[in-house]
Formats: structure tokens, C-alpha cells, sequence
């Protein structure tokens, strides 16, 4: 076999004669070429592999040996561990390093917003919001550092503790939460509202600007406006 070429050889069977044995007569390979490499989430080993990128080329072969071009075919990734090709849309899926880190910024996002718009920054919130960050995977996060970081949110945005979200918060919001939303099931789009909304209630019932915040981490998270109202009244509600 020549190298370079992958094997896909179709078989024609003689059935004119009715002969039992198979002939290697016509059949097709094609010829890959790297164009790229990185690191993707393989679904068929379920975890985060090395991948190669791929453009063939197909030929006709007779007997074994490639003959006439039957086009071009690809890209494909290729697992470097089970070789298997997938389509080019695998990469959209993060990897799972790439994934904690996504949903680690969100749940720090969104606890920055959420108090910016308490307003008072209470100690009970504080402690709240900073148990959620550090199950988030920022282990070293303190009360002191989210107080200092809400002051510079606010000193940034140009905002005022306590009033509703503006612009630019939402913004964050979105840009934190829109690309991780399509990678979390309902239940984990919802954990995190829930999480903003335990804040929120730390010191005492929702504040209107409170509200109003949940209401952007929800749209963000695609959640529908009536499941926002049902989870935030749920979280009122002690377990």
C-alpha cells in the first residue's frame, strides 16, 4: 500500500459465474493531509485529546493501485488517541479544561453583579457570594477580594451601588454566559441563576435592582421569563 493513502477498498463480488471468492479489483482510497492540530473534547473517549485536522483527496484504485481522482473530501478531525474521524463541528464543543474555566468566570460574574446591585454589600452576602466562587473553582477568593472587586465594577461602570443593571453589566453578563449556555443542561443553566439568586437573598428579600439582575442572568442563560419568576420564587422558599 502506498503510503499516505487510507484504506476503503469496495469489493465486486463474481457473480456472473457465481464464484464464491471475493476479487480486489475496483475499490477507492483517499490521501490525508494535516492542515492543523490542537486540542479538542473527543466524544468517543470522552475526555480531552489531541486532534489532527484533515483535507483528503480520493482516487479510484484498480487493483490496490490508485488510478483517476475522485475529488476532494473533508476536513475531518482525527483523535490522535482512537484515530476515529469526526465533522469539523466537534471543535465547537470546549474542552473540558476550557469548560471549567468558562463556567468558573460565570459564576463569578454573576455574584459581581448581583452584589454591585445589592448596594450594601452585607457580610451574609459577601460570605455567600464567595463560597459560590470558590465552589466555582477560585479557591483563594475571600469576602475582602469580592468587596474590593464590586467597588471597582462600580468605579468602572460608572454605576451606583443599588440601582438596577445598566449597560455595561449586562453586557459582561452576556459575554460571560452567552458562549457556556449551549454546553449546560437545563439544570445547570438553572443552578446558576439559583446561585445569584442565594446571594441575593443573603441579607433579605430582592431588591428591585436584585431582581432586575436575575432577570439578565436568566435571559443570558436562555432561561424563559416565566421559569426565571418560578425559580426565584423557589429560592425564597427554604429548602
Amino acid at each position: 500500500m502506498l503510503p499516505g493513502w487510507g484504506r476503503n477498498e469496495r469489493f465486486v463480488r463474481n457473480g456472473a459465474t457465481g464464484a464464491t471468492g471475493v476479487s480486489r479489483i475496483l475499490g477507492s482510497r483517499t490521501a490525508w493531509t494535516t492542515v492543523g492540530d490542537g486540542e479538542f473534547f473527543c466524544p468517543g473517549c470522552g475526555g480531552d485529546r489531541n486532534y489532527q485536522r484533515l483535507t483528503g483527496r480520493r482516487r479510484f484504485t484498480f487493483f490496490g493501485v490508485p488510478l483517476l481522482p475522485r475529488g476532494e473530501t473533508g476536513p475531518v478531525v482525527e483523535c490522535a488517541a482512537c484515530r476515529h474521524h469526526y465533522s469539523a463541528d466537534v471543535l465547537d464543543h470546549p474542552t473540558t479544561t476550557r469548560f471549567s474555566a468558562m463556567l468558573r468566570d460565570a459564576v463569578h460574574t454573576v455574584a459581581l453583579a448581583v452584589l454591585a446591585a445589592d448596594g450594601s454589600c452585607a457580610r451574609t452576602s459577601l460570605e455567600t457570594a464567595a463560597c459560590a466562587v470558590r465552589s466555582a473553582g477560585f479557591d483563594d477568593c475571600s469576602e475582602d477580594q469580592l468587596a474590593a472587586l464590586v467597588e471597582a465594577v462600580v468605579a468602572d461602570t460608572g454605576r451606583v451601588l443599588g440601582e438596577p443593571c445598566g449597560p455595561g453589566l449586562a453586557i459582561e453578563l452576556h459575554e460571560a454566559l452567552d458562549p457556556l449556555a449551549p454546553h449546560l443542561a437545563p439544570t445547570g443553566r438553572e443552578a446558576i441563576l439559583l446561585q445569584g439568586a442565594r446571594i441575593a437573598l443573603a441579607d433579605g428579600p430582592y431588591t428591585p435592582a436584585e431582581r432586575e439582575t436575575l432577570v439578565t442572568v436568566g435571559s443570558a442563560l436562555t432561561i424563559c421569563a416565566d421559569d426565571v419568576t418560578r425559580l426565584l420564587a423557589a429560592a425564597r422558599t427554604p429548602s
